[in-house]
């Protein structure tokens, strides 16, 4: 391809995102990159609405936004839990709701229905973002995510020898060594988020992928270390059952409705037998098909006949409702397009605000309330499980990422990603040791003492905090000299409406900045980037205007 011809294709991108924009009226600005609809494309009283729609779903796929909105929750549960009304809200977590049917009953408080039922759709999200990391992501090549990888069990292992040095003399601790070994992902790549384009995509691609790998790992331990005593009979119910949603998935069947019915019975068979029912979630998203169910390279040819057909069958003058043969074609040509989604992916999509904007805040709600007026101060600041957590979060964590990714870098095993240096090394591994989410988890089942879970829910929110902020000032230092230079990281992804969730808000952030080249030289490596496929590409140019 020309350098001309180079100039022309990107100026055709470029004119249509601007197109697009231009439709969407109120909501450019929030409206979503790729192939999402134009506001345009509806009936004049349908667009408020539609507009209100998109800003919503703008909203609720923002990492930042749900890092916050869990923040808040934390807070909040705090507040409370140093108020009089502790109490009352301690009750109203012990409520009871469930069945009764004579002397049989079967209920939940509603705190074990979010630790038990709603985590479990969490882990499913976890399970799907590993499965789309093995199957198409960072983790189908090995070599290259090597570094992650390996940076993930550094930041398991060194935060397991600094907890168990800590508490070394106190057999009633010792068993928590799991809990500063994970990574909170919303928090960490929300936090990230904040410094927008200044930081290399490449930064945010080894965090994300390492915090997928540090899941892998948190599910193995909890699965193995922290489950009750197994029941077999209800284990090989669990076996039974996985088999039968590995023979949907070997048997093409690519309806969601089958595996969740399925994965229903699956969360109580693991729920009886002692492992953590949320192991149920990941065991799910792994059975559901990434593959579409539609012949992909037929399609295009079906689609354009049926747009022919439904424009010869459309009659203008006509109600739509009456128009019976029109129906017909517009149905099945949505139903098909519907279709070419894989189901793995449309999953994804529809519970990522559910869980980010609704569970994990309730989980944050329920799980954040560290009492100090009612508790012995003295024991609290005395509990070695507390140092073990704070000091395996804080100091663990980094020291492990870095090490074990300096040894491979400088063995020639791996590379820096692109356009970083070990000062954003340094500010991913910090944030790497914001645990929150998971380690408040792990520590509800590495202990049975009221007081250890208290005193490493004091470990786990300081080491979070003092990790968020201090990981935001080292890569905001590199950020601010990229925005002296007047430096931005263009991300190649062309797609983002179809990417991970909690991928797709850089790339749009990308999208925004399109407009904003003006040097030639830098529209024909981005012209060349893009059309090199995957998306994890970026180009780092200059805008000048960015400039102070």
């Amino acid at each position: 391809m020309t350098d001309k011809s180079n100039e022309e294709s990107f100026n055709r991108k470029a004119a249509k995102l601007k197109r697009s924009r231009k439709h969407a009226g109120t909501v450019s600005d929030e409206s979503l990159a790729g192939d999402a609809l134009d506001t345009a494309i509806f009936a004049p009283e349908a667009r408020k609405g539609q507009a209100r729609h998109r800003k919503l779903a703008a909203f609720t796929s923002s990492t930042t936004r749900a890092a916050a909105l869990m923040l808040i929750a934390a807070i909040i549960a705090l507040l409370v839990a140093n108020t009089g009304g502790y109490e009352g809200f301690l009750a109203f977590w012990e409520t009871e709701f469930g069945f009764v049917f004579g002397q049989w009953e079967a209920t939940m408080s509603l705190g074990e229905i979010i630790n038990d039922i709603f985590m479990a759709v969490f882990f499913l999200l976890v399970g799907l973002d590993i499965k789309y990391e093995m199957t198409v992501g960072e983790l189908t090549d090995v070599r290259a995510a090597l570094l992650p990888i390996m940076g993930a069990v550094g930041g398991v292992c060194m935060p397991i020898v600094i907890y168990v040095v800590c508490n070394l003399g106190s057999p009633d601790t010792i068993h928590g060594w799991g809990v500063p070994t994970a990574t909170d992902i919303a928090f960490a790549i929300g936090i990230m988020a904040l410094l927008g384009n200044r930081v290399p995509n490449g930064v945010r691609v080894f965090l994300s992928t390492l915090a997928v790998a540090d899941d892998i790992i948190a599910i193995l331990i909890i699965a193995i270390f922290y489950g009750q005593s197994p029941n077999f009979a209800w284990l090989a119910a669990v076996a039974l059952v996985t088999l039968i949603l590995v023979a949907l998935n070997r048997g093409h069947v690519f309806s969601l409705v089958p595996y969740i019915i399925v994965g229903l019975v699956l969360w109580f068979c693991v729920f009886m037998s002692g492992v953590h029912s949320t192991i149920a979630g990941v065991i799910l998203a792994f059975t559901i098909p990434t593959r579409s169910r539609v012949n992909l390279p037929g399609f295009f040819d079906w689609s354009d006949k049926r747009m022919q057909s439904a424009r010869s069958t459309f009659e203008p003058g006509k109600p739509v409702i009456a128009q019976k043969d029109y129906l017909d074609t517009v149905h099945s040509l949505s139903y098909v397009a519907h279709e070419v989604t894989p189901p793995a992916t449309r999953l994804e999509h529809a519970l990522f605000p559910w869980v980010y904007f609704l569970i994990l805040p309730l989980f944050a709600l329920t799980n954040a309330d560290v009492s100090f007026i009612s508790g012995d101060m003295g024991a609290l600041f005395g509990n070695s499980a507390m140092y073990g957590v704070f000091f395996g979060l804080l100091f663990g964590k980094p020291i492990g990422i870095l090490l074990m990714s300096f040894i491979l870098v400088k063995l020639k095993l791996a590379q820096l990603p692109a356009n970083c240096n070990w000062m954003h090394m340094a500010g991913a591994g910090i944030l790497g040791g914001v645990g929150f989410t998971m380690a408040i988890f792990v520590a509800n089942l590495a202990f049975a003492n009221p007081a250890d879970i208290t005193a490493a829910k004091v470990g786990i929110l300081s080491a979070s905090t003092i990790a968020g902020v201090l990981g935001y000032l080292f890569l905001a230092i590199q950020a601010k000299r990229a925005k002296q230079e007047g430096v931005v990281f263009i991300s190649t992804k062309d797609s983002p409406d179809f990417a991970p969730t909690i991928d797709a808000e850089a790339a749009r952030e990308s999208a925004k900045l399109l407009e904003s080249i003006e040097s030639t030289e830098d529209r024909r490596q981005l012209e060349f980037a893009m059309r090199q496929g995957s998306g994890v590409s970026e180009v780092k140019v200059v805008v000048p205007e960015t400039k102070e």
